[in-house]
């Protein structure tokens, strides 16, 4: 069986930056890969469910009238809720109701992230703003849904959630009934040492980039990940990694 990449998030920032400054690959088209193949993931996993829940409904068809598979993706500000913008689309295009939620001021967005929330916003997709006063109304959607894709915080998280931040991910916790599905880590588990910060997304599916991340292994995290699924994002990361340790 072949072992299963393990990295740090340095070496996966390394690897992208690599990519990008190197390779000359746009960030944009990482996340681009990253998003369409984890929602490869997430409409399998998602017509799977439809079809428990339904046996006679073959893949939801907007045009036959069908009742697709209900998603909310929860996104925060960075490279991670991009990741979510990207699935989101994705899954719209494909037939899906989609429901985006966005902790934090989409007017603080940056970089690719930016761009694809913009892409959102001009197809016309309601994007809600999430916060502590609109939280029990998001709750009361999520709770519709098969699937909720945590979009949060990425790996690039340490230290410990608080306020706001945490509600939101215990009220994901509480949800009976729909999938949680994180995107590249749990929000709020440390991706380099396995240990959750306070209050910490506990998933049944984590779809991660590049490889496995260092703290996925150990006993702390494991309450958190559910089952572990590394996905490419189109960067060459064995090719990377032999010019990296070249270089040193």
């Amino acid at each position: 069986m072949k072992k299963t990449l393990t990295l740090t998030r340095e070496q996966c920032r390394a690897v992208d930056r690599y990519a990008i400054e190197q390779l000359g690959i746009p960030g944009v088209v990482l996340m681009e890969n990253a998003g369409r193949n984890a929602a490869d993931l997430i409409e399998r996993w998602l017509r799977r469910r439809v079809s428990e829940s339904s046996p006679s409904t073959s893949r939801p068809s907007p045009r036959r009238g069908s009742p697709p598979g209900r998603v909310a993706v929860v996104c925060g500000k960075g490279n991670n809720g991009g990741d979510g913008f990207v699935i989101a689309r994705h899954l719209i295009h494909r037939g899906y109701r989609v429901g985006v939620a966005l902790f934090g001021d989409p007017g603080s967005l940056a970089g690719d992230a930016a761009v694809n929330h913009a892409v959102l916003v001009r197809m016309g997709v309601r994007i809600r703003p999430l916060a502590e006063s609109s939280l029990a109304p998001a709750v009361r959607t999520w709770r519709q849904c098969h699937i909720v894709v945590d979009a949060l915080l990425g790996t690039g998280f340490a230290g410990q959630v608080q306020g706001p931040l945490a509600k939101v991910i215990e009220a994901i916790n509480n949800l009976a009934g729909p999938t949680i599905v994180a995107v590249d880590v749990p929000s709020g588990l440390n991706a380099d040492t396995g240990e959750p910060g306070g209050a910490a997304i506990r998933a049944s599916h984590t779809i991660t980039f590049l490889a496995a991340k260092t703290g996925y292994s150990r006993p702390t995290a494991r309450h958190c990940l559910g089952r572990v699924h590394v996905v490419d994002i189109g960067a060459p990361t064995q090719l990377i990694l032999t010019r990296l340790g070249s270089e040193k």
